[in-house]
């Protein structure tokens, strides 16, 4: 990774950044310095990957904060930007939820539990 940033092939985004067209990158914070969360434009609408600013479906739905984090305030700020970015709350996917894969299909037969199209209107919750 550092030769790539001295050969000039590495992009870094300080708030918000397009990476690709339809895919932008949006700092969250809170449960580490410089955290950010992934929003792309799919033929559902805005998904976000939420990466770690939010773990679990509970955590953002119930106001829940994972227990380490570097800045609680921002935790808090993040689960409303994670909202806002998303065309609705169902469509933020959380970092590390086995949930994930029961609101969202399978990528393909054989998958379930596996791999999930998040480009597919996900389920209730």
């Amino acid at each position: 990774m550092v030769r790539k940033v001295f050969s000039g092939r590495a992009v870094f985004h300080d708030g918000v950044g397009e990476v690709a067209p339809g895919v932008t990158v949006h700092h969250i914070g809170g449960h580490s310095k410089g955290l950010q969360s992934v929003r792309v434009k799919t033929r559902c609408g805005y998904v976000v990957l939420a990466a770690d600013a939010t773990h679990l479906y509970a955590h953002i739905d119930g106001g829940r904060v994972y227990p380490t984090t570097y800045n609680l305030e921002e935790v808090v700020e993040g689960y409303a930007t994670l909202k806002r970015l998303a065309t609705s709350p169902r469509h933020v996917v959380p970092g590390h939820d086995p949930l994930v894969l029961q609101r969202y299909p399978a990528a393909k037969a054989g998958l379930e539990g596996w791999i999930a199209r998040l480009d597919a209107e996900p389920k209730e919750g």
